[in-house]
């Protein structure tokens, strides 16, 4: 886990792909929350590290990241999927959890189109059999919510300058991708690689995740719109 790398996606504007702001917000250090936590993953034969959201689900079981920690878009699913409620600075005092099944939406594991980066890992019970949500607690997801609005968003950049040890939020308005006509909504944040799939949340509900930046731009950070194809992936994962 120590040695596990962070991810960060970035995609280069000036090769037709939609653009974004120009400036952005600084990130604030967080107390740890057993919602939020780390997640570590192999691909290939190297491990990385991503953030993850503990998420309100029918079987209490389901976290909530990016597209990319859990399938390569496209490409095979990761292995050694595990996530650390409220991890800080090496510690796990809820423990590591696994995952049995992991899910993404068909448009992100076949033809890696962000609009749809998100993944969803529904994790094994711990070792006295508990649920994870049941140890947790959990954000509710909502779908099709009102755009424009005021999003929070949490995550554990391991990047340079941070080092993956703390959870971090920004704050702020999120605004639409009107360089290149993407879903996708934009918020003021310099957190980095690492900080992928960590959630955001909007009045209190999970609305979207850390997927990407842009290359040349600054300290925005990008995540997919919650609409209702991502609504049907989470349905499958929260009856899995």
């Amino acid at each position: 886990m120590r040695s596990a790398i962070p991810v960060g996606t970035k995609i280069d504007p000036a090769k037709g792909k939609p653009g974004g702001g120009t400036s952005g917000g600084t990130a604030v250090a967080e107390t740890p929350v057993p919602q939020f936590g780390k997640v570590f993953f192999t691909e290939g034969n190297a491990n990385y590290v991503c953030s993850g959201t503990a998420t309100t689900s029918g079987n209490h079981d389901v976290v909530t990241t990016a597209g990319h920690c859990v399938n390569e878009g496209p490409g095979a699913y990761v292995t050694n999927f595990a996530f650390a409620p409220a991890y800080s600075n090496g510690s796990g005092p809820f423990g590591t959890w696994t995952a049995k099944t992991l899910y993404t939406t068909s448009q992100w594991a076949t033809t890696g189109d962000y609009n749809y980066d998100v993944g969803f890992a529904v994790m094994n019970a711990n070792g006295s059999g508990q649920s994870l949500t049941d140890v947790t607690g959990s954000y509710a997801p909502v779908f099709n919510a009102a755009k424009n609005q005021t999003m929070k968003a949490y995550g554990y950049p391991a990047a340079r300058p941070f080092n993956g040890q703390q959870l971090y939020s920004c704050t702020g308005v999120v605004v639409p991708d009107t360089y290149g006509g993407s879903t996708d909504q934009g918020l003021a944040c310099d957190m980095t690689g690492g900080s992928s799939g960590g959630g955001w949340i909007q009045n209190g509900s999970l609305a979207s995740v850390t997927s990407f930046g842009y290359t040349g731009v600054k300290n925005i950070l990008w995540g997919p719109y919650f609409g209702s194809v991502i609504q049907a992936t989470y349905n499958a994962a929260q009856a899995g």
